[in-house]
């Protein structure tokens, strides 16, 4: 059996309202998924079939999941084939888990916009021209859970189970959705990180600051300046757990914050946390209001590991992009990815997706045609 003949047979048992009890066939179907080794292009992925605890789904659903992302659907990022209540449609998303989540935020309104908004800042993360086939939302039928799956979809495409593709097209959509999802969740886990790292830095502000600034966190400085910081080795305390930063980070920035000023540009690193570094034109720091400056953020890249500094690089770049400037109506960055070393062909990669890249070489920077474009190389 294929994952379109699966689909089709998913489409015509299930019966939400048989219940969930042993022996109702559509129950069974999903029961079986995770033992199936016939489903085609799903080696590494832990698959599974949902119709209900107790009560049966209004919405049947198929998951798939990467070991090395999320393998709980309560929560995380995964692949899911969620069946609309009425069946006559299956959406292949890229999903986030919503379980925990309406545990955690109870009212109807303020969850669905929490879901929706990462879910767009999630799609924001992804390569514009695949991204572009997979906007579709999701429409599933009425009921608490369909509605949290339609808000909690960042990418997704529709099949009408009465013109279902073929199985070759099938696990083709399904290759992309894989890489989709690996993408949506670097990007994810970088923010995260971020964000969780910023906390860190408030507290720490908060902490040094004098007696009367405590009581209330003040307006935080236009960022005016250049200075680089201790590029000793530190710890920060991120996501439960301690991350070690190398000294080359910082020593990176301090060297790159040299270099750029010798050509007719003025780096910037204070107060602009959690951005690395923006670049402005000229002598002065100061920023002419709608004109654009050069976000920069910095990546070492660690045991060769060219793939995860790069999509790091991508993720925050976007999510800053979105958060720090159009969603404060300010004009959107320029963006430039500064790596510690060359990243081969990712470099071609990064100009699709608007990115300027620079590295660091033996004897001085190199980068991409959009960064000598802009006069950051020769």
């Amino acid at each position: 059996m294929t994952m379109r003949d699966l689909l089709l047979e998913v489409a015509g048992t299930y019966d939400s309202k048989a219940g969930t009890r042993a022996g109702v066939p559509g129950q069974e179907v999903l029961r079986r998924v995770s033992k199936r080794t016939d489903l085609g292009s799903t080696d590494g992925l832990r698959v599974a079939g949902f119709g209900g605890n107790g009560t049966a789904a209004a919405a049947p659903w198929i998951g798939l999941f990467d070991p090395e992302i999320n393998t709980d659907p309560k929560s995380g990022l995964y692949l899911a084939y969620i069946f609309s209540t009425d069946l006559t449609s299956v959406t292949l998303t890229v999903q986030q888990g919503v379980t925990d989540l309406m545990q955690k935020i109870k009212q109807r309104r303020p969850r669905l916009t929490h879901l929706e908004r990462q879910a767009q800042r999630l799609y924001g993360s992804l390569p514009s021209a695949v991204a572009e086939e997979w906007k579709h939302r999701p429409s599933l039928g009425p009921g608490e859970r369909p509605e949290a799956y339609e808000a909690a979809s960042v990418a997704a495409r529709r099949y009408e189970i009465d013109d279902l593709p073929t199985d070759g097209q099938l696990q083709q959509d399904l290759r992309v959705a894989v890489n989709l999802l690996q993408r949506a969740a670097a990007a994810d886990t970088a923010w995260r990180a971020a964000r969780e790292e910023d906390d860190d830095d408030d507290d720490q502000e908060v902490s040094d600051a004098p007696e009367q600034q405590k009581k209330s966190k003040r307006a935080v400085p236009s960022p005016s300046g250049f200075k680089p910081r201790d590029s000793g080795e530190y710890i920060a305390n991120i996501a439960a757990h301690q991350q070690l930063k190398s000294k080359k980070h910082e020593a990176l920035i301090e060297e790159f914050g040299a270099y750029i000023k010798t050509r007719d540009y003025t780096p910037v690193n204070l107060s602009i946390h959690p951005k690395d570094v923006i670049l402005r034109q000229g002598d002065g720091a100061s920023h002419a209001p709608g004109k654009p400056e050069w976000l920069v953020e910095v990546k070492v890249v660690r045991n060769g590991k060219t793939t995860t500094a790069v999509r790091e690089a991508v993720g925050q770049l976007r999510e800053y992009s979105y958060f720090l400037y159009r969603e404060k109506n300010l004009t959107p960055p320029h963006l430039v990815a500064l790596f510690s070393e060359s990243i081969g062909a990712y470099g071609a990669y990064l100009e699709d997706q608007g990115i300027a890249a620079m590295w660091q070489t033996g004897d001085g920077w190199e980068g991409t045609s959009t960064a000598a474009a802009w006069g950051l190389v020769d």
